[in-house]
């Protein structure tokens, strides 16, 4: 049960991040391993008395040849244990070098993508304080993997949009796990790789052996900030770094984030009060004495081009989820805004002179140009994800969103 010792914060935990009265699915990433069945389980024993059908995710890497074969098992567990489970399979050629980072994201983004397919706004993934260890002592050894966050958004982008990651067992041993799991007389999958001296997770699961792992970190608060527009932002100067890196990844619509030493940097001029302009990860940053304002750059390559269809929806540039009702090619406005219609051309004035040309045009089979931005009425249909993006990704989203 919940309420046992081993675990008392769990039920907290998920009592205070996830909707009250809410009766969407929760989603949890389940390999077979201890510590993501151990998680399956407490899940299921909250969500079921409250009728939230819980559906198990299961990623076949297909690096291993018994892989098929532990998809297989882990559905079977999953579905003895009551949950809904599906496999999702990262298809095609994988890297000869950095191998585990290229999995982590592949894994991310179809996790991310199959939550939100199934109407789950919340992922729960297994990590417990043992991967706050181990990360801590990979990233001592030269790398760049960061520590699990309790909550934090999906980092698959665009694939997570409104997808949240929630990790309720950062508090807890993954001995703890598994002495609770076989004391109920389960059994788990061994993954080969956590041992494979080739990797630097494995290393620093050998070399934390029995070692006492860090205390997970306080959720950071995030600092009050007054954030102003939905297709740039403007921040105070006086924003935090981690805030100025989200605004340059949110306004480029990017999924790198810019640099430490180059970050370091454009806060340095934020803080220091010149009027300047600058470009950082794909974004463009005016600052002036009423602030700084982050939006698109084009840069060499401009923007990409985008073809739907009718009734089609996809995500354009990462800055706009974007529906059509008859074929059109979403591109970028640079160049055409000539031919807008006279209502369009008169509300672009409304918007930034220096980032006009990012913004988003539909051009139909006939020509016909319209910005779903700026028209009353279009063929398309743009939800803008700058901001929403740039709060969850600055923690102003604390609790799971309402579908």
């Amino acid at each position: 049960m919940i309420g046992e010792p081993d675990f008392p914060s769990f039920a907290a935990v998920l009592e205070r991040r996830l909707r009250p009265g809410a009766i969407t699915p929760l989603a949890v990433g389940f390999s077979g391993g201890s510590d993501s069945l151990a998680l399956l389980r407490l899940t299921l024993d909250w969500a079921t008395p409250r009728g939230r059908p819980v559906l198990a995710l299961t990623v076949d890497h297909g690096l291993n040849p018994a892989s098929n074969a532990w998809t297989a098992d882990a559905l079977a567990r999953a579905r003895a244990l009551g949950a809904d489970a599906r496999a999702l399979h990262w298809i095609g050629d994988k890297p000869s070098t950095g191998l585990p980072a290229a999995a982590r994201a592949a894994r991310h983004a179809l996790l991310a993508e199959a939550a939100r397919a199934a109407g789950a706004r919340v992922l729960l993934l297994g990590h417990t304080a043992d991967d706050l260890a181990e990360a801590a002592l990979m990233r001592a050894e030269g790398s760049t993997v960061s520590d699990p966050r309790d909550w934090a958004p999906s980092p698959a982008w665009p694939q997570g949009r409104g997808v949240f990651v929630l990790r309720p067992l950062l508090g807890v041993r993954r001995q703890a796990l598994r002495a609770w799991l076989a004391a109920r007389g389960e059994t788990w999958l061994e993954d080969p790789a956590n041992s494979d001296p080739r990797y630097a997770r494995a290393r620093a699961r050998v070399a934390l052996d029995g070692a006492a792992p860090p205390s997970p970190a306080k959720p950071e608060v995030a600092k009050p900030l007054a954030v102003e527009g939905e297709h740039a932002l403007r921040l105070p100067r006086d924003a935090s770094a981690a805030q100025v890196a989200a605004a340059c990844l949110c306004a480029a619509g990017s999924s790198v984030p810019p640099r430490g030493d180059r970050l370091a940097r454009l806060v340095e001029r934020l803080r220091g009060g010149e009027a300047f302009v600058a470009t950082l990860a794909g974004a463009r940053i005016v600052a002036d004495a009423a602030g700084a304002l982050f939006g698109r750059e084009a840069g060499r390559e401009g923007l990409p081009d985008l073809v739907l269809a009718a009734g089609e929806t996809a995500v354009w540039d990462g800055r706009y989820a974007v529906t059509a009702t008859q074929l059109v090619t979403i591109r970028a406005l640079g160049g055409l805004a000539a031919r807008l219609p006279a209502e369009e051309r008169l509300a672009l004035k409304n918007f930034p002179a220096a980032f006009r040309p990012m913004l988003p045009v539909a051009v139909d089979a006939a020509g016909q140009a319209s910005s779903p931005v700026l028209a009353r009425d279009s063929a398309v249909r743009a939800r803008v994800l700058i901001r929403e993006r740039f709060e969850a990704a600055c923690g102003f989203i604390d609790q799971e969103p309402a579908t």
